[in-house]
């Protein structure tokens, strides 16, 4: 019963097919990091009832980090063993931790422990995630997919806050809101365990540009040498291209990664927000995000582009976060602080939603099959820059509760916004819709020579 069995598909299935296993991944996506945020929702409780310091769980935070980088460059291995295993059986293990385990943990080592557990999974199913989204969606469609893919990490935060902030009153521990989270997270398992497969891989290591390109790959896919394919895989994708991309990214999520881990503090310690009213206008903002992240996608599909998504949003958000997060300000009110975050948020989400196409585009042009290895490559990346900005908090954020201090990260994290900019000219993508449309038309006309041919 409990044998998830052989998955994989020999033909694409139909487009309705494709975009059921597409909510599947988003919806193991949102119970993952549901899982893995939930602890900063609660995190001022948990402090002081478990009994940990700021830089106790700091020092911890940076550590998951550290050990979820190298487990995304494992997932780059484990990719042959199956995506579809490593994500549903990923979000069994940290569903059952979530539910039975973390609430029962009374100290502060064994509390951190199980978390940092559940972020070396996390950073596994970081790259097994966004490649299945890239098999089941062509380039065409690629920036909606991605999109969609990225909601799910925001969508976890989003889900975090509102349900903190409505049943925190209600049933008054963190315990609890562990408890419902890995509730949550089994049910979406067992979703996964029913329905979810994945291509085969003389599939999946094949470019599809478009609906048009299926017949041809599945004609190729019978005599594709997959182990040639797979030969020396670190090697083709420590490339500039990939390694800056990656770096960029990263630098432009530090902001991302702060509010995350650390948005409630910031909010109780510098405005004295309950934990509840830290977590409503968390809600706007992480709502926000989400709408940006599809509407940009689609938006970028739609006109055939990626680079200047990539060039509004991440220049966008390093002026906001100069203007309004790094800069001393008269005390704002809620309605403020939340228009500020808002307006941050849809800026990552729509620089976030093109660059994870373009991405995986520029990981293709080295050569399809590698796009595990290059994602692994962006999440290893990700996690060690991660690991060093939690590591430096505390150099500049001591004491916490100092204005002046935040003011000092959020300097750092404006400049992260503009080292992403400056990586955008290195990756696949047009900036005229006109050349992507030629591009499309000379690819539809090679595709009909080839099947001809066949």
């Amino acid at each position: 019963m409990w044998a998830y069995g052989n998955r994989q598909l020999a033909h694409y299935p139909p487009p309705r097919t494709r975009r059921l296993y597409l909510v599947l991944v988003v919806l193991i996506t949102v119970a993952l990091y549901y899982a893995l945020y939930v602890g900063g929702g609660v995190a001022t409780l948990t402090m002081k009832q478990v009994g940990f310091s700021f830089d106790f769980l700091v020092g911890s935070l940076a550590l998951g980090n550290a050990l979820g980088a190298f487990a995304s460059l494992l997932a780059g291995v484990l990719d042959r063993f199956g995506r579809a295993r490593l994500v549903v059986y990923g979000l069994l293990v940290v569903s059952l931790l979530t539910t039975f385990a973390v609430p029962h943990a009374h100290d502060k080592y064994s509390f951190t422990g199980l978390g940092i557990i559940v972020g070396f999974i996390e950073g596994i199913i970081l790259v097994a995630t966004p490649a299945l989204t890239r098999d089941f969606s062509p380039q065409v469609g690629r920036a909606t997919a991605m999109g969609m893919w990225a909601m799910g990490p925001v969508l976890g935060s989003l889900l975090t806050s509102a349900v903190i902030s409505a049943t925190l009153s209600i049933f008054g521990s963190w315990q609890a809101q562990f408890q419902i989270c890995g509730l949550f997270g089994l049910g979406v398992f067992a979703l996964a365990f029913l329905f979810l497969k994945e291509l085969k891989p003389e599939l999946r290591d094949q470019v599809m540009v478009s609906e048009r390109d299926r017949v041809l790959n599945e004609v190729r896919a019978r005599g594709l040498d997959t182990a040639h394919a797979h030969a020396h895989p670190w090697r083709r994708v420590l490339r500039p291209d990939i390694l800056a991309s990656a770096l960029g990214v990263s630098l432009l999520l530090l902001v991302y990664y702060t509010v995350v881990a650390f948005g409630v503090i910031y909010l109780v310690t510098i405005f004295h927000f309950t934990p509840a009213r830290a977590n409503l206008l968390l809600n706007w903002c992480w709502a926000a995000n989400t709408a940006a992240l599809f509407g940009a996608g689609l938006l970028s599909d739609r006109l055939g582009v990626r680079k200047p998504f990539m060039l509004a949003g991440g220049a966008g958000a390093a002026v906001l976060i100069w203007l309004f997060l790094a800069q001393p300000v008269a005390q704002p009110s809620f309605t403020a602080m939340a228009a500020v975050a808002c307006a941050i948020s849809m800026l990552l989400g729509t620089a976030y939603a093109a660059w994870m196409a373009s991405f995986t585009e520029t990981v293709e042009a080295h050569h399809p099959a590698l796009t595990a290895n290059g994602l692994a490559v962006w999440g290893w990346l990700l996690r060690l820059v991660v690991m060093s900005s939690f590591l430096s908090l505390p150099r500049v954020v001591h004491p916490f509760t100092d204005p002046a201090a935040w003011r000092q990260w959020f300097t750092i994290c404006a400049l992260g916004a503009v080292a992403f900019v400056g990586v955008i000219f290195t990756m696949q993508g047009y900036w005229r819709p006109a050349a992507a449309r030629a591009a499309k038309q000379a690819h539809d006309a090679a595709v009909a020579r080839a099947l001809a041919a066949e």
